[in-house]
């Protein structure tokens, strides 16, 4: 038997070593936003003939009518998906028009414009999304434990698990303060897709945990440490194993997979990984030193 919770200060530990750099850049730097909640113009043109065209031949045409910080990336062969500041119809046009005399012929394949008001809105209920969830997890999970027996008490084992969760959703977003920083990498609504299916990823095994814990509590004798170290030995190799599959999927996808959903499935990687560790290493922690204080 493995014994997690009394080495609990060095999982802490390094929970803050992984939070602290990102709350600092989230805190300095901010996150940086994509069209989606900034405002922009989303454009993906392609090219039919099978002449080989650059990013930087394309990055020359924006300069040259003075659409400046657009970002310009290949997502297939002749096929470009470049995001900026929002430009009106008429400067689509000359753009489009630009770009065939310049290049060659050109094919629209998406042309999306993202006003402030739009923006607001979609941040506002991204955060509110985040909240609600949040709240039915603790909801759900103080109603499925409701039996755990006492002193013991099954709202402890929900607000644990949504710490943890906070614990994965500070560290993802940390890491993409600090990436939108060095890397101009963007957030945007599939940033938010991520981060959601991240939680239902991380309180499912959570509750996998806490659930064998419940279980050994009602047929193991033994302290609270003793059970919760059995309950976490029993379910690691299971956490893992499950971890490890979605893992193989996605790095899959990471080498492989298309630019535009590139950062979509690395914040998925990383949150995977973190979420697979503070439901063996946070959760678990947390409410077994809620309920015995720090008297290991």
């Amino acid at each position: 038997m493995i014994k997690i919770i009394e080495k609990w200060k060095i999982w802490i530990a390094l929970s803050l070593i992984v939070i602290i750099p990102g709350v600092i850049a989230l805190s300095v730097y901010g996150l940086n936003l994509g069209i989606d909640f900034s405002g922009g113009t989303l454009i993906e043109i392609q090219f039919p003939s099978k002449q080989s065209v650059t990013v930087d031949e394309i990055s020359k045409v924006f300069a040259d009518k003075e659409i400046k910080n657009a970002q310009i990336s290949l997502t297939s062969k002749n096929s470009f998906l470049s995001r900026t500041h929002v430009i009106d119809h008429a400067q689509y046009l000359d753009l489009n028009k630009a770009l065939t005399e310049k290049i060659g012929t050109t094919k629209e394949v998406k042309y999306e414009t993202v006003g402030p008001t739009v923006s607001k809105d979609l941040a506002t209920k991204a955060v509110w999304a985040l909240v609600l969830a949040s709240i039915m997890i603790i909801i759900y999970i103080a109603w499925a434990f409701r039996s755990v027996p006492k002193p013991l008490s099954s709202w402890k084992f929900g607000i644990s698990a949504v710490i943890a969760l906070v614990h994965d959703l500070i560290t993802i977003i940390g890491i993409f303060a600090i990436l939108g920083h060095f890397m101009n990498v963007e957030v945007d609504t599939l940033f938010i897709t991520a981060l959601l299916t991240i939680m239902g990823f991380s309180v499912h095994d959570t509750i996998v945990v806490f659930d064998r814990i419940r279980e050994n509590l009602k047929t193991t004798s033994g302290d609270l440490v003793y059970i919760t170290n059995k309950s976490i030995t029993e379910t690691m190799s299971r956490s893992i194993s499950t971890s490890a599959t979605v893992l193989f999927t996605l790095l899959a996808l990471l080498l492989f997979g298309g630019a535009s959903t590139f950062w979509f499935i690395f914040a998925l990687f990383i949150g995977i990984i973190v979420g697979t560790y503070s439901s063996i290493f946070v959760a678990s922690v947390i409410m077994v030193l809620w309920h015995k204080g720090t008297k290991i």
